[in-house]
């Protein structure tokens, strides 16, 4: 993939995707409250979180690949994009678990 793939879009967002699955299960496995209130405290985590990761520049990236012609780094870019990510808030929320 060279210089082409966009590894550090990538690598940004998998780790945010591993923060917010252990952050989020180790505030709803220490916090008690009704699911009225928990999203208030989820607020803070997914802000910062949020501001962390680049989804936006993840999808301008794979636009551009695929307009340039690269339609193999613009495709696997998505795909692994999607896969990694759900596979590190899994990871995140299996270590959030162990940790509580």
């Amino acid at each position: 993939m060279g210089t082409r793939f966009p590894y550090g879009t990538f690598l940004v967002n998998a780790s945010g995707c591993f923060l917010v699955g252990l952050v989020m299960t180790i505030l709803s496995e220490r916090t008690h409250l009704s699911p009225t209130y928990r999203y208030l405290i989820y607020l803070i985590p997914i802000g910062f979180i949020g501001g962390y990761t680049t989804f936006s520049t993840f999808e301008y990236e794979a636009l551009r690949a695929i307009q340039d012609g690269q339609f193999t780094i613009g495709l696997l870019n998505i795909v692994l994009s999607v896969l990694v990510g759900f596979l590190m808030v899994w990871t995140g929320a299996i270590v959030g678990k162990a940790v509580v």
